[in-house]
C-alpha cells in the first residue's frame, strides 16, 4: 500500500479527498468529505460523549480531516482533549498542501493543519492549551496500546480493502483500550462489522447516516461483558 497511487478528488461538499485507483477507494465519501466527517465522527461521537477531559483514538490518521475537526470543536467548546491516532502509511507532505479543509485566507487555520500533519510522530505534542496529539505510526494489526480511551473514531478503509482491521479481534483489542462505556463510531454498517463489534463485548446502534449513505454505527463499551460462544456472533 505504500506505493499506492493517490489522486486529489473534489467531493460534491467542495472538500477534497484521495482516490486510489489500485484500490478502487476513497479516503472519505464522495458526497462530502468534510460533512460526512462531521456527521459520523463530530455529531455522532465528539458530541455525544460527555467526557472532559476526553481521550481519543483514531483508527486512520488519512488526511487528518477528522483531527483537525476535533481540534477545531474543542477550541469552541473549550473541552480538553487527548487525541491519539495510529496510521502505517502517512500522506507525503506534497498531497497534504493540497488538501483544502482549512480557510485558505484565515493564515492561523492554515498553519494549524498543517501543524498537525508536522508533528514529529509517537510523541506527545501540545498544539494548543486544549488539544494534545500523538500520532502513532504502526500497524493496527499487532499494535499494543497503553492509554486507554473514551471514544473510538474507527475510520479505516472498507472491509473490502482492508479485512483484517474489522474483524472481532480488532475490535477485542480497543475494548481493552477503551474506559467505562467508551463509545465507538464507524461509517461501516456491514453485517460482519456489527457482529464483530458485538462479539468483543460492545452494543451496537445504527444512527441516520451522512447525506449518500442511509446508516452508520455508533458501539458502546458494555462494561460486564463476558464472551459467549463465536458462532453466536458470526
Amino acid at each position: 500500500m505504500k506505493k499506492l497511487k493517490r489522486e486529489l478528488k473534489l467531493t460534491e461538499d467542495g472538500s477534497h479527498t484521495f482516490y486510489m485507483p489500485d484500490l478502487d477507494e476513497h479516503y472519505h465519501s464522495t458526497h462530502g468529505a468534510m460533512q460526512e466527517s462531521m456527521h459520523i465522527f463530530l455529531n455522532a461521537g465528539f458530541a455525544y460523549a460527555d467526557k472532559d477531559p476526553i481521550h481519543i483514538l483514531e483508527i486512520g490518521f488519512g488526511t487528518g480531516l477528522n483531527c483537525y475537526l476535533t481540534l477545531k470543536e474543542a477550541e469552541k467548546q473549550n473541552r480538553k482533549v487527548v487525541y491519539h491516532s495510529i496510521e502505517l502509511y502517512p500522506l507525503e507532505k506534497d498531497l497534504v498542501a493540497k488538501l483544502n479543509y482549512a480557510d485558505e485566507n484565515d493564515k492561523a487555520s492554515t498553519d494549524l493543519f498543517q501543524k498537525l500533519h508536522d508533528c514529529q510522530w509517537n510523541t506527545d505534542i501540545q498544539i494548543n492549551n486544549n488539544f494534545t496529539l500523538r500520532k502513532l505510526q504502526g500497524d493496527l494489526l499487532d499494535y499494543k496500546f497503553s492509554a486507554k480511551y473514551d471514544l473510538v473514531y474507527f475510520d479505516a478503509f472498507a472491509p473490502d480493502v482492508q479485512p483484517d482491521l474489522w474483524s472481532r479481534e480488532i475490535f477485542e483489542k480497543i475494548y481493552q483500550a477503551s474506559n467505562s462505556e467508551a463509545i465507538l463510531v464507524t461509517y461501516c454498517t456491514k453485517g460482519i462489522v456489527k457482529r464483530a463489534l458485538r462479539a468483543a463485548g460492545f452494543k451496537v446502534k445504527r444512527l441516520p447516516g451522512p447525506p449518500g449513505k442511509r446508516q452508520m454505527l455508533r458501539a458502546t463499551r458494555i462494561d460486564d461483558f463476558e464472551p459467549l460462544d463465536e458462532q453466536k456472533y458470526l
